[in-house]
């Protein structure tokens, strides 16, 4: 039974033995402390470079129009290519795996409110535009262009809050009326989601934009959300179908590189993912080989306890202590360090990675203008880990100074006493 007297037995072989406790000690704690930060680290830049693809959907697809460069059924080569409603409906129609197509118009327009004016990105827009670029319409912010902005050509807009804190300062900005170029939009929403460049966008809707600023309605991109792409060969697929219905469409060579411009994000992350997966194996093999490394310390020391510790046990068992008893407070010692050791290397790693996404979480609070890409956020780690690597620990520690104990025990006792 675990009595007190085996307690105080182990402390006094602890006590006794200071410097070999410490080393062992330090092998534990130094290798799940090690674990921890490799973990932290893995997740951190996943999580940082995760956070960049949250921006917008992860299956979105982008085009641009461009300049033919080779010539294409008796047409010339430096043709200026434009988009009209006539692709999306191509798209529409030959894409199954397509949906949300939106066209985009983009210009630079100057923006003001009262004495307050600025130069920003304008983009006509259908209402699909904020599912496949994530716009972030909080509670009390108003809304984004809808199906009956478009039907009627409505002259409303939504600004980014970048804009807003610009030109309006600390005034509320919605329903107000805003003047873009000559025209007057009333302020319908206010988008709050961070943008990695840029001093703004405002959006109005596509049908007005085409209206005002393209009678010839023509326009230069057109984004969309694919689905059932699972992998990158089935993206690339999609890619290669899309050129080829708007090499069909615009009259361009499909060979062509410089007349289509393609960005596939859901392509991108496919191919992010597959790194961050090896990244997270190799950190995972490192741990593991770090793990190891202190199952070998802890397995070292215990089998050079209990060598030291063989003549006292032949001791005891020619003063009638049981073998049983012996081995348990050797295994109860090995499961002692192991625990409390673990248990320190546990709570600095994780006392590290949570100090550091402190750091992280207070300088982005600190710089809330700051929208640049993301590197390395919340290097925490699943306690899960922690957990199994410690008692992956504790019971090498056990097989350590178990089985050479068994072996000391079974010694008889006057050949322990023997030993050296």
């Amino acid at each position: 039974m675990f009595t007190i007297n085996t307690i105080q037995e182990i402390i006094a072989s602890l006590k006794h033995n200071k410097l070999r406790t410490v080393l062992t000690g330090l092998s534990v704690s130094w290798g799940i402390f090690i674990l921890i930060v490799l973990l932290g680290a893995g997740n951190g830049l996943k999580n940082g470079v995760t956070s960049n693809f949250s921006r917008r959907a992860t299956n979105t697809v982008q085009m641009w129009s461009g300049t033919s460069s080779l010539p294409y059924q008796g047409l010339k080569s430096g043709r200026s290519l434009d988009f009209a409603e006539k692709q999306i409906d191509a798209i529409d129609e030959n894409m199954v795996e397509s949906s949300n197509q939106t066209g985009i118009i983009s210009k630079q327009s100057t923006i003001t409110y009262n004495n307050e004016f600025g130069s920003f990105s304008l983009k006509g827009v259908n209402p699909s535009y904020s599912d496949i670029f994530n716009v972030e319409i909080l509670q009390n912010n108003g809304r984004f262009i809808n199906e009956l902005d478009i039907k009627n050509n409505n002259k409303v807009i939504v600004l980014d809050k970048k804009i807003v804190d610009v030109i309006f300062k600390d005034e509320s900005a919605l329903g107000k009326n805003v003047q873009v170029g000559n025209i007057v939009f009333k302020v319908v929403g206010i988008n709050t989601k961070k943008e990695e460049w840029g001093d703004g966008n405002a959006f109005i809707p596509f049908t007005t934009a085409q209206f005002i600023y393209n009678p010839d309605r023509k326009f230069h991109s057109i984004a969309m959300q694919v689905n059932g792409l699972k992998t990158k060969e089935d993206n690339d697929e999609f890619n290669d179908k899309l050129k080829k219905t708007m090499s069909q469409s615009l009259r361009f060579d499909p060979d062509d590189s410089q007349a289509l411009w393609l960005r596939n994000s859901q392509r991108d992350y496919i191919e992010t993912m597959k790194i961050f997966d090896g990244i997270t194996l190799f950190v995972s093999i490192i741990g593991i080989f770090t793990l190891i490394a202190g199952i070998v310390g802890v397995s070292n020391i215990m089998l050079v306890t209990v060598k030291e510790r063989t003549r006292e046990i032949g001791i005891r068992k020619a003063l009638g202590a049981p073998p049983a008893n012996i081995l348990r407070s050797i295994i109860i010692e090995s499961i002692l360090i192991t625990t409390i050791f673990g248990y320190i290397g546990m709570v600095f790693g994780i006392g590290l990675t949570e100090i550091i996404n402190y750091i992280m979480v207070q300088s982005a609070a600190q710089n809330p203008s700051d929208t640049g890409m993301s590197v390395f956020k919340d290097p925490t780690v699943q306690l899960s880990y922690v957990f199994i690597s410690t008692g992956i620990l504790i019971i090498a520690g056990v097989i350590a100074g178990y089985l050479p104990a068994r072996r000391a025990v079974r010694i008889k006792p006057i050949e322990a006493m023997r030993e050296e």
